[in-house]
């Protein structure tokens, strides 16, 4: 069985490294803070990527966090953007019995819901619905990581309404899809209060 902690990856554009808008380090810090266990790993691309994600397993973390940016049909490091074919290829057999986090604009979207959701042992995918920036990325993630770690309550219910309570106060759009056996396609998309 997966043990607590974040396991977190951070790929942001040269620019965002030189401003030191490093959304990944920031959350790993706060963790460190808190004595919630966490691992944080800089990459540019996709093979760093896949070293990375053997690390991830050996940690054998129930959680793996992933900061960059994206958009509506990939994941984009540094050097290579990925593709969401291919990112399921390359994350699936890391994600049994764990929950997926990625903080990157428009990526946890139906498409890559389809992609991820083939390992049938995931969890979940949590991250931003539309754009969002760094400083509220940081904050929202760091809050969530805070009250849910307390407990190690990552279940359906607690995580629904941390996720929801946060979306409010900080003004972040979150998607959350989750393992779903009833469904024809093996997963849902929750859905949350727009108040």
């Amino acid at each position: 069985m997966p043990k607590r902690g974040v396991f977190i990856i951070e790929s942001v554009t040269f620019e965002d490294e030189e401003e030191k808008q490093l959304e990944g380090e920031f959350i790993s810090q706060i963790l460190h803070l808190g004595n919630i266990p966490s691992k944080y790993y800089f990459i540019r691309t996709e093979k760093e990527l896949i070293e990375v994600l053997d690390l991830f397993e050996k940690s054998e973390y129930r959680y793996l966090h992933i900061s960059s940016h994206g958009c509506k049909k990939s994941l984009d490091l540094a050097l290579d953007d990925i593709k969401f074919k291919r990112l399921g290829e390359i994350l699936n057999p890391y994600l049994d019995y764990k929950r997926l986090f990625i903080s990157a604009c428009s990526t946890v979207n139906e498409a890559l819901a389809s992609q991820i959701f083939l390992n049938k042992k995931c969890y979940s995918i949590i991250g931003p619905k539309k754009g969002i920036y760094f400083g509220d990325a940081a904050i929202f993630w760091a809050s969530f990581y805070h009250l849910i770690m307390e407990d190690d309550k990552m279940k359906y219910d607690n995580l629904k309404e941390k996720i929801n309570k946060l979306s409010k106060l900080f003004k972040v759009r979150m998607n959350y899809y989750r393992k779903s056996t009833g469904e024809k396609k093996g997963y849902k998309l929750e859905k949350f209060n727009s108040k």
